[in-house]
């Protein structure tokens, strides 16, 4: 049981630290590559560890809608250079957690 809260706390700190970093990143510079592994490592790290059985459904919705968002939400964003790059460092977070929770739950349905 306790391993199980380590492994979730990890993912809730991974997804606090990639949020906020996103935010700094949008406001206060560029998506890099550095940047841009930092923030894909933690959406992976968060896919693997933050998203309960119980949630992934929930977590799909939400993570497909913020994604498309994101996605176009950049054009919309063009001329307010932060909150477009908040947005594609958001992308950079959310799509990799995003396939990963996806393709958890699809070996979870394969399995059954």
């Amino acid at each position: 049981m306790a391993k199980a809260k380590m492994r979730s706390s990890l993912g809730s700190w991974a997804f606090l630290i990639g949020l906020v970093i996103a935010v700094i990143v949008g406001f206060f510079g560029s998506v890099g590559t550095t940047m841009g592994w930092v923030l894909v490592i933690l959406g992976l790290i968060v896919g693997l560890l933050n998203i309960a059985e119980k949630e992934v459904q929930s977590y799909l919705l939400a993570g497909t809608v913020l994604v498309i968002l994101a996605s176009f939400g950049a054009g919309v964003f063009a001329a307010v250079a932060p909150l477009d790059t908040v947005l594609t460092a958001l992308l950079f977070l959310f799509v990799p957690s995003t396939v990963i929770v996806a393709l958890k739950y699809v070996f979870t349905l394969a399995r059954a």
